[in-house]
């Protein structure tokens, strides 16, 4: 089955949010803005923001 660049795209950006340490972000996501976590932990600004939605569900 091919893969396309979209599934390729969700891979990667999957496997970065899966390297993300969960202590330090909580820690770090009261006292910094979004633009500030992304840059700290090698993330997109799109994925800080699908990580925190997914932390306020559980």
């Amino acid at each position: 089955m091919r893969s396309s660049y979209n599934d390729e795209r969700k891979k990667l950006s999957t496997e970065r949010l899966m390297d993300v340490d969960l202590h330090r972000f909580l820690e770090a996501e009261t006292k910094q803005t979004p633009y500030e976590l992304a840059l700290e932990f090698g993330l997109s600004i799109r994925d800080v923001r699908q990580l925190k939605k997914h932390l306020e569900r559980n």
